[in-house]
């Protein structure tokens, strides 16, 4: 039978009560930040439903008794402006918050309507969730009718996807099927713009489309249809050629970081500090440095 190796936490189980003067700064937020529209939104947050995220720290090793804040330092700035003492903190045994950032998904569009729709069904004002999210209360309603006119295909496909809300209302003048080419085409692309959605939508036969879509499109007129499509078209080429004027550079960063990586892995003390110590990084770097080709630009 096959001896499974135990997996090292990359974190304490349990959340802990720290005292915010503890917490130092991993990071400078910079100036201006409290009046940007995401610390906005945290700090009406916290105020209106209190922390939902824990915040993610290390021990710090310069200061002792003090920890370092890994991911949560808009929520730490937030609950200090409210006038609270301490916070729930999750402890990291490392003190790096990259395993941990990377690690976190995002919510997509499709999971905050879900949210929503269960909240109002659970009783919850949709004034309170206005300044939970701090959104005026009809953009809450147009999130709750986030998918109206959305196949239920297309909202499989687009499930965990970085929509934007914008692009929903350019998908649901489509009829079901040209939803689901549509959103498998983003999907390919991995570009979910309004600018894109738009483009596909003028390059849309009329049968494809519902009823309202297509008399606005008979009374454009076809001439001013083609421009849009041209001009929307123009612009998505533009981004394309941006990624691959990028993608050279990066290809050869690349190559750089792998050889730099296999001459580390020749050094056999270095190999056996992370064989101890940081086993799975020694296997992902053992892959990258045995990559012999690189796909061809």
């Amino acid at each position: 039978m096959k001896k499974f190796q135990s997996v090292r936490l990359g974190f304490q189980r349990d959340c802990i009560d720290i005292p915010l003067d503890l917490l130092c700064a991993s990071k400078s937020l910079g100036e201006g930040i409290k009046q940007t529209t995401k610390y906005l939104q945290i700090h009406a947050s916290v105020k209106a439903v209190g922390l939902v995220e824990s915040v993610v720290v290390a021990p710090s090793t310069d200061k002792p008794g003090a920890f370092i804040v890994l991911d949560g330092h808009m929520r730490v700035e937030a609950l200090r402006d409210l006038g609270h003492s301490s916070v729930s903190c999750l402890l990291s045994t490392d003190d790096e918050g990259y395993t941990y950032n990377k690690q976190v998904n995002r919510l997509s569009a499709i999971q905050q309507h879900r949210m929503i729709i269960k909240a109002v069904e659970d009783g919850t004002p949709i004034a309170k969730l206005a300044n939970a999210l701090h959104i005026s209360e009809n953009a809450i309603r147009d999130r709750f009718k986030l998918l109206d006119g959305i196949c239920n295909e297309a909202i499989a496909l687009l499930a965990d996807k970085p929509a934007t809300l914008g692009m929903f209302r350019i998908l649901r003048q489509m009829k079901a099927f040209r939803q689901i080419d549509v959103a498998q085409a983003m999907i390919n692309l991995n570009s979910y713009s309004i600018r894109l959605a738009l483009a596909m939508l003028h390059a849309t036969s009329p049968e494809q489309l519902i009823e309202k879509a297509a008399s606005k499109i008979k009374q454009d007129g076809l001439s001013e249809t083609l421009q849009r499509v041209e001009r929307e078209l123009a612009a998505v080429q533009a981004e394309t050629k941006l990624l691959e004027e990028s993608y050279g550079p990066a290809n050869l960063q690349l190559m750089i970081i792998k050889t730099h990586i296999k001459a580390l892995l020749e050094n056999a003390s270095i190999v056996k500090w992370l064989a101890k110590f940081h086993r799975e990084y020694l296997q992902q770097l053992q892959l990258i440095a045995e990559i012999k080709q690189l796909p061809a630009e």
